[in-house]
């Protein structure tokens, strides 16, 4: 039993109202049988816009309002704003198999499988449906919902247009996107907190893509778990988040409990939390981390959605991921503004930024929602991704007969940025790599053959730091980077020949 007695309802903003004038004229309009996308950032205020909007959209057409979510927080949040300005709604729960008095309700909140299982049974469970609002949009179990719906308007709210699975993009579903307050804008108005991102390079040697396009869980587990992470991890946060509080989010259990007790053993009043935990458990923990000022909580998945504690100083993004939504919402969980906190930290430590570039940066949202492929393949591809954020390792054994010290301190990106910095030609790095190359050869090869053995055993690092050096430029074709090669080992090999003794 939801108590409102003790819920406030939230003040809309200007900007929201003047969202909701908005949205409510695009359904006018277009009319039935149209489908509208609306974008907004994590902490802009989706609930309470898409509450607002039922309310006056049930003024006005007399109709009811069904409101799809996919976690029960999201749904008892709702129903709270709901009831709070006097809009009568039910939560179609397990527990609720039939609706004999639908009258006495306007709005009906469910989470996707309950209902369908429901409207599987029977299509008109819920009658006179005017509008569908569908929380989290961007999740596609809510398309098998729409097939009941299909003379009614549909209104998707999400902060990230992009489809949970790219074989099946938004605009397949939505006639329209509506693009809200960008991230900058609400932080310059005074309505999020700022983000002060600090990251640490990972060598992610050893992830692997699963079906769903992310890295999985068991390769993520293993690479975050191990000694040398659990270190980079503390020593950020006593570098960045030293006694603040503090929301760390894994990718899987394994890490989370390593991190649990890597944090225990030096004292630290941390807590874990994952999804197998109980109802009771769960409460007592949040309620912790409520109200305890350099509380630690490591997590896994379950906050990133559905959860609001805007006293958190931190954001640890303790895993890489591929996926842009869920970026967006670990970060999102920091963002929350009060009148004492008007900036927070985020740690990255999965190259995430590197990725998906600053959480504040714009975004083309209309170009995504148009042209997800395009959108998505601008992004560094997935072999590409492996091959560009991966550190060069060499063989075991190869220190032993040359200064493999020398090719590591070489960072041709760096110097590709120092030249262009400095107004000269970025294939100035390309040279400089090849004199690095060039220098240890000669150090270390005894007569020319020797030369040019070296330079077969090198072809992998050779290949490794080229690629990098196309990344840095705006137009790399595959046959620009088998040219390249080419010329390049070309030139080492004349060098050689010039500069080494023959046997």
């Amino acid at each position: 039993m939801i108590d409102i007695d003790l819920y406030k309802a939230k003040k809309l903003y200007p900007f929201q109202e003047q969202t909701v004038t908005t949205i409510l004229n695009e359904l006018d309009d277009n009319g039935v049988d149209f489908n509208l996308l609306y974008q907004l950032p994590t902490g802009g205020g989706k609930t309470v816009i898409f509450s607002e909007i039922a309310k006056q959209y049930i003024a006005r057409t007399k109709k009811k309002i069904l409101i799809l979510t996919h976690r029960i927080e999201l749904s008892v949040q709702t129903s709270k704003q709901l009831s709070a300005i006097s809009v009568t709604n039910k939560i179609i729960n397990s527990e609720v198999k039939e609706l004999p008095n639908q009258d006495e309700y306007q709005c009906f909140i469910a989470m996707v499988e309950t209902l369908h299982n429901r409207l599987n049974d029977d299509g008109n469970f819920i009658k006179d449906v005017g509008l569908v609002i569908v929380d989290e949009a961007h999740y596609n179990s809510f398309r098998k919902i729409f097939q009941y719906y299909l003379n009614c308007n549909i209104l998707g709210v999400t902060a990230t247009p992009l489809s949970s699975n790219k074989a099946l993009p938004l605009k397949d579903n939505y006639n329209k996107l509506l693009v809200g307050e960008s991230i900058s804008g609400l932080i310059e108005k005074g309505y999020l907190s700022n983000a002060d991102t600090f990251s640490y390079d990972v060598n992610l040697h050893g992830l692997k893509i699963g079906t769903n396009g992310d890295f999985t869980i068991t390769s993520s587990d293993t690479l975050y778990s191990n000694y040398f992470m659990q270190e980079k991890l503390i020593f950020a946060y006593e570098e960045v988040s030293l006694g603040q509080k503090t929301l760390i989010f894994n990718a899987g259990i394994e890490t989370s409990i390593r991190v649990y007790e890597s944090f225990k053993k030096l004292k630290y009043n941390i807590r874990h939390l994952d999804s197998t935990f109980s109802d009771k458990d769960r409460k007592e923990i949040l309620a912790w981390f409520k109200t305890t000022p350099n509380a630690i909580l490591t997590s896994v998945g379950i906050l990133t959605t559905g959860f609001d504690e805007p006293t958190v100083k931190t954001i640890i993004i303790n895993r890489a991921t591929r996926s842009l939504t869920l970026y967006h919402q670990m970060i999102g969980r920091g963002s929350r503004r009060l009148p004492d906190k008007n900036q927070f930290q985020v740690i990255d430590l999965g190259n995430n930024v590197r990725r998906f570039g600053l959480w504040q940066d714009y975004i083309n949202w209309q170009d995504a929602f148009k042209f997800p492929d395009r959108f998505l393949e601008s992004r560094i591809t997935e072999i590409e991704d492996m091959e560009f954020e991966v550190d060069y390792e060499f063989p075991k054994g190869y220190d032993k007969f040359m200064d493999t010290e020398k090719l590591e301190s070489f960072n041709i990106k760096e110097r590709y940025h120092l030249h262009i910095d400095n107004g000269q030609k970025g294939k100035k790095a390309v040279e400089e790599s090849l004199e690095n190359h060039f220098s240890v050869i000669l150090a270390a090869a005894k007569d020319m053959d020797h030369g040019f053995e070296i330079l077969n055993f090198l072809q992998d690092h050779i290949e490794h730091r080229l690629k990098h050096y196309t990344k840095c430029i705006s137009k790399s074709t595959d046959n620009y980077f088998k040219y390249l090669l080419e010329t390049y080992n070309r030139q080492l090999s004349q060098k050689i020949r010039t500069h080494i003794n023959a046997s």
